[in-house]
Protein backbone atom coordinates (compact mmCIF):
# COMPACT_ATOMS: atom_id res chain seq x y z
CA UNK A 1 0.00 0.00 0.00
CA UNK A 2 1.37 3.57 -0.78
CA UNK A 3 1.09 5.98 1.90
CA UNK A 4 1.09 9.45 0.25
CA UNK A 5 2.51 12.36 1.88
CA UNK A 6 1.03 15.32 2.50
CA UNK A 7 1.36 18.24 0.30
CA UNK A 8 0.37 22.08 0.79
CA UNK A 9 -0.85 23.55 -2.11
CA UNK A 10 -1.62 27.22 -4.15
CA UNK A 11 -4.83 28.02 -5.00
CA UNK A 12 -3.78 30.20 -7.64
CA UNK A 13 -1.07 28.99 -9.37
CA UNK A 14 -1.13 25.20 -8.32
CA UNK A 15 2.46 25.34 -6.76
CA UNK A 16 2.60 22.35 -4.07
CA UNK A 17 4.80 22.16 -1.07
CA UNK A 18 6.02 19.34 1.23
CA UNK A 19 6.39 22.02 4.37
CA UNK A 20 3.38 24.57 5.26
CA UNK A 21 5.33 27.25 5.51
CA UNK A 22 7.06 27.27 2.75
CA UNK A 23 3.73 27.99 1.42
CA UNK A 24 3.01 30.61 3.08
CA UNK A 25 6.46 32.18 2.25
CA UNK A 26 5.13 31.57 -1.28
CA UNK A 27 1.52 33.00 -1.19
CA UNK A 28 3.03 35.64 0.87
CA UNK A 29 6.12 36.84 -1.67
CA UNK A 30 3.35 36.16 -4.68
CA UNK A 31 0.30 37.70 -3.35
CA UNK A 32 -1.29 34.46 -4.16
CA UNK A 33 -3.89 32.43 -1.82
CA UNK A 34 -3.69 28.97 0.14
CA UNK A 35 -5.15 25.94 -1.32
CA UNK A 36 -8.18 24.02 1.05
CA UNK A 37 -6.09 21.65 3.52
CA UNK A 38 -7.56 18.40 2.75
CA UNK A 39 -7.90 15.55 0.47
CA UNK A 40 -6.83 17.58 -2.28
CA UNK A 41 -3.30 17.96 -0.87
CA UNK A 42 -3.38 14.42 -0.70
CA UNK A 43 -4.32 13.86 -4.51
CA UNK A 44 -1.56 15.89 -5.83
CA UNK A 45 1.03 14.24 -4.02
CA UNK A 46 -0.94 10.87 -5.49
CA UNK A 47 -0.81 12.47 -8.94
CA UNK A 48 2.96 13.13 -8.64
CA UNK A 49 3.78 9.15 -7.64
CA UNK A 50 1.51 7.41 -10.29
CA UNK A 51 2.94 9.67 -12.72
CA UNK A 52 -0.43 11.67 -13.21
CA UNK A 53 1.19 15.09 -13.22
CA UNK A 54 4.98 14.95 -14.07
CA UNK A 55 5.56 18.78 -13.49
CA UNK A 56 8.35 19.31 -11.26
CA UNK A 57 10.39 22.08 -11.17
CA UNK A 58 14.50 20.46 -12.30
CA UNK A 59 16.20 22.77 -9.75
CA UNK A 60 14.47 22.93 -6.52
CA UNK A 61 11.90 20.14 -7.08
CA UNK A 62 8.84 22.02 -6.26
CA UNK A 63 5.75 20.20 -7.92
CA UNK A 64 3.32 21.52 -10.10
CA UNK A 65 0.01 20.84 -11.88
CA UNK A 66 0.38 22.34 -15.00
CA UNK A 67 3.09 22.79 -17.43
CA UNK A 68 2.46 26.50 -18.03
CA UNK A 69 2.72 27.08 -13.88
CA UNK A 70 6.29 25.72 -14.06
CA UNK A 71 7.09 27.42 -16.49
CA UNK A 72 6.41 30.59 -14.84
CA UNK A 73 8.09 29.47 -11.52
CA UNK A 74 11.37 28.63 -13.48
CA UNK A 75 11.45 32.20 -15.16
CA UNK A 76 10.67 34.44 -12.17
CA UNK A 77 12.31 31.91 -9.24
CA UNK A 78 15.48 30.54 -11.47
CA UNK A 79 15.43 33.10 -14.49
CA UNK A 80 15.43 29.68 -16.70
CA UNK A 81 14.38 29.27 -20.06
CA UNK A 82 13.18 25.71 -20.91
CA UNK A 83 12.75 25.96 -24.45
CA UNK A 84 16.61 27.40 -24.57
CA UNK A 85 17.73 25.31 -21.86
CA UNK A 86 19.44 29.00 -20.97
CA UNK A 87 19.62 30.46 -17.15
CA UNK A 88 19.89 34.54 -16.98
CA UNK A 89 21.50 36.56 -14.29
CA UNK A 90 18.47 38.07 -13.77
CA UNK A 91 14.94 38.79 -14.38
CA UNK A 92 15.22 41.69 -16.49
CA UNK A 93 17.43 39.77 -18.55
CA UNK A 94 15.51 36.66 -18.66
CA UNK A 95 12.19 39.11 -19.62
CA UNK A 96 14.20 40.88 -22.33
CA UNK A 97 15.12 37.15 -23.91
CA UNK A 98 11.59 35.66 -23.44
CA UNK A 99 10.14 39.04 -25.47
CA UNK A 100 12.87 39.33 -28.22
CA UNK A 101 12.52 38.08 -31.84
CA UNK A 102 13.67 34.31 -31.03
CA UNK A 103 10.33 33.74 -28.62
CA UNK A 104 7.86 36.49 -30.25
CA UNK A 105 8.39 36.50 -34.14
CA UNK A 106 7.20 39.50 -35.30
CA UNK A 107 3.74 38.89 -34.54
CA UNK A 108 2.65 42.88 -34.31
CA UNK A 109 1.56 44.20 -38.25
CA UNK A 110 1.56 47.53 -39.00
CA UNK A 111 -1.94 48.03 -39.91
CA UNK A 112 -1.46 50.35 -43.16
CA UNK A 113 1.32 48.10 -44.96
CA UNK A 114 2.82 44.52 -44.25
CA UNK A 115 5.77 45.20 -42.49
CA UNK A 116 5.36 43.25 -38.86
CA UNK A 117 7.48 44.07 -35.62
CA UNK A 118 8.26 42.38 -32.94
CA UNK A 119 7.03 44.60 -29.82
CA UNK A 120 4.90 47.19 -30.20
CA UNK A 121 7.46 49.65 -29.50
CA UNK A 122 8.72 48.86 -32.84
CA UNK A 123 5.18 49.11 -34.90
CA UNK A 124 4.99 52.48 -33.02
CA UNK A 125 8.35 54.31 -34.07
CA UNK A 126 7.51 52.58 -37.43
CA UNK A 127 4.28 55.24 -38.19
CA UNK A 128 5.33 57.83 -35.69
CA UNK A 129 8.36 58.50 -37.94
CA UNK A 130 6.48 58.77 -41.01
CA UNK A 131 8.01 56.09 -42.04
CA UNK A 132 5.17 53.93 -43.28
CA UNK A 133 4.92 54.51 -47.04
CA UNK A 134 1.20 53.46 -47.11
CA UNK A 135 0.49 56.48 -44.34
CA UNK A 136 3.15 59.03 -45.49
CA UNK A 137 0.58 61.47 -43.37
CA UNK A 138 1.29 59.71 -40.07
CA UNK A 139 3.56 61.45 -37.52
CA UNK A 140 4.10 62.52 -34.46
CA UNK A 141 1.51 65.20 -34.28
CA UNK A 142 -1.31 62.82 -36.61
CA UNK A 143 -0.31 60.35 -34.08
CA UNK A 144 -0.62 61.98 -30.61
CA UNK A 145 -3.98 64.02 -31.84
CA UNK A 146 -5.15 59.86 -32.70
CA UNK A 147 -4.54 59.07 -29.03
CA UNK A 148 -5.96 62.02 -27.17
CA UNK A 149 -9.10 61.26 -29.34
CA UNK A 150 -9.01 57.42 -27.69
CA UNK A 151 -7.90 58.80 -24.30
CA UNK A 152 -10.12 61.58 -23.48
CA UNK A 153 -9.49 61.15 -19.67
CA UNK A 154 -5.68 61.36 -20.24
CA UNK A 155 -4.28 58.61 -18.85
CA UNK A 156 -1.28 58.38 -21.00
CA UNK A 157 -1.37 61.67 -23.31
CA UNK A 158 -1.13 64.95 -21.38
CA UNK A 159 -3.72 67.49 -21.64
CA UNK A 160 -2.31 70.49 -23.29
CA UNK A 161 -4.10 73.43 -23.84
CA UNK A 162 -3.25 75.75 -27.05
CA UNK A 163 -1.46 73.08 -28.29
CA UNK A 164 -0.82 73.77 -32.08
CA UNK A 165 1.70 71.17 -33.28
CA UNK A 166 5.00 70.50 -34.07
CA UNK A 167 7.05 73.19 -35.92
CA UNK A 168 7.68 71.69 -39.29
CA UNK A 169 10.86 74.13 -40.03
CA UNK A 170 13.97 71.65 -40.85
CA UNK A 171 16.79 72.65 -38.47
CA UNK A 172 20.51 72.35 -40.04
CA UNK A 173 23.71 72.95 -37.74
CA UNK A 174 26.48 75.20 -38.55
CA UNK A 175 30.25 74.99 -38.81
CA UNK A 176 30.21 76.46 -35.37
CA UNK A 177 28.86 73.29 -33.83
CA UNK A 178 31.86 72.12 -34.56
CA UNK A 179 34.01 72.21 -30.87
CA UNK A 180 36.92 70.98 -32.16
CA UNK A 181 36.39 67.05 -31.22
CA UNK A 182 32.55 66.53 -32.09
CA UNK A 183 29.39 68.17 -33.77
CA UNK A 184 27.80 69.40 -30.35
CA UNK A 185 24.30 70.11 -30.01
CA UNK A 186 23.88 74.05 -28.10
CA UNK A 187 20.54 72.84 -25.99
CA UNK A 188 21.53 69.61 -24.33
CA UNK A 189 25.85 69.52 -25.09
CA UNK A 190 24.79 66.56 -26.75
CA UNK A 191 28.24 65.32 -28.99
CA UNK A 192 28.25 63.53 -32.38
CA UNK A 193 30.61 62.27 -34.42
CA UNK A 194 29.14 64.03 -38.00
CA UNK A 195 27.16 67.21 -38.74
CA UNK A 196 24.90 64.51 -40.04
CA UNK A 197 24.33 63.26 -36.88
CA UNK A 198 23.20 66.31 -35.23
CA UNK A 199 20.93 67.42 -37.85
CA UNK A 200 18.59 64.27 -37.11
CA UNK A 201 19.42 65.17 -33.99
CA UNK A 202 18.17 68.28 -34.20
CA UNK A 203 15.00 67.16 -36.10
CA UNK A 204 13.80 64.42 -33.94
CA UNK A 205 11.54 65.19 -30.81
CA UNK A 206 14.62 65.02 -28.68
CA UNK A 207 13.97 68.95 -27.98
CA UNK A 208 10.15 68.79 -28.33
CA UNK A 209 7.27 69.12 -26.12
CA UNK A 210 6.31 66.39 -23.38
CA UNK A 211 3.04 64.69 -25.00
CA UNK A 212 2.61 61.56 -22.93
CA UNK A 213 3.20 60.55 -19.03
CA UNK A 214 3.28 57.00 -17.42
CA UNK A 215 -0.15 56.26 -15.68
CA UNK A 216 0.66 54.96 -12.80
CA UNK A 217 0.61 57.42 -10.32
CA UNK A 218 3.59 57.01 -8.48
CA UNK A 219 6.01 57.43 -12.03
CA UNK A 220 4.47 59.83 -13.99
CA UNK A 221 7.33 60.22 -16.40
CA UNK A 222 6.84 62.04 -18.99
CA UNK A 223 7.70 61.30 -23.00
CA UNK A 224 7.94 62.88 -26.10
CA UNK A 225 6.72 60.18 -28.65
CA UNK A 226 4.10 57.13 -28.32
CA UNK A 227 7.13 55.22 -28.90
CA UNK A 228 8.71 55.96 -26.15
CA UNK A 229 5.86 55.50 -23.82
CA UNK A 230 5.35 52.07 -24.80
CA UNK A 231 8.75 51.21 -24.65
CA UNK A 232 8.43 52.41 -20.69
CA UNK A 233 5.33 50.11 -20.24
CA UNK A 234 6.65 46.84 -22.05
CA UNK A 235 10.00 47.20 -19.41
CA UNK A 236 7.68 46.97 -16.41
CA UNK A 237 10.33 49.10 -15.12
CA UNK A 238 7.55 50.50 -12.82
CA UNK A 239 4.79 47.97 -12.89
CA UNK A 240 2.65 49.79 -14.52
CA UNK A 241 1.12 47.05 -17.06
CA UNK A 242 2.60 43.77 -17.96
CA UNK A 243 4.10 43.36 -21.52
CA UNK A 244 1.22 41.52 -22.82
CA UNK A 245 -1.07 43.79 -21.84
CA UNK A 246 0.68 46.89 -23.76
CA UNK A 247 0.11 44.59 -26.68
CA UNK A 248 -3.23 43.63 -26.53
CA UNK A 249 -3.61 47.22 -25.83
CA UNK A 250 -2.41 48.94 -28.75
CA UNK A 251 -3.59 46.38 -30.76
CA UNK A 252 -6.97 47.36 -29.92
CA UNK A 253 -5.92 51.10 -30.52
CA UNK A 254 -5.18 50.76 -33.72
CA UNK A 255 -8.29 48.56 -34.29
CA UNK A 256 -10.08 51.76 -33.07
CA UNK A 257 -11.36 50.61 -29.75
CA UNK A 258 -10.11 52.17 -26.51
CA UNK A 259 -6.56 52.71 -25.74
CA UNK A 260 -5.89 51.13 -22.62
CA UNK A 261 -7.82 49.69 -20.04
CA UNK A 262 -5.76 50.79 -16.61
Amino acid sequence: MTVYRKVFWCADCTSGFYDEDDLYDHCEWEDHYPGTDGFGCYLLEHARIKGHSRYECDDCGRLFVTEDARTKHEVEAHFFCRECDRFFQSINNIKQHLNSRTHRGQEIKCPFCPNSYTTATGMTHHLESGSCRNAPSLNRDSIYQFVRSKDPSGLISKKLIGWEGTSQNTYTCTDRAWNGYRWECYLCHKGFNTSHGLNQHLNSPAHQQNLYHCPNRSCRQDFKTLAAIINHLESEKCGAMRFEQVQKSIHGMVNGNRLIGY
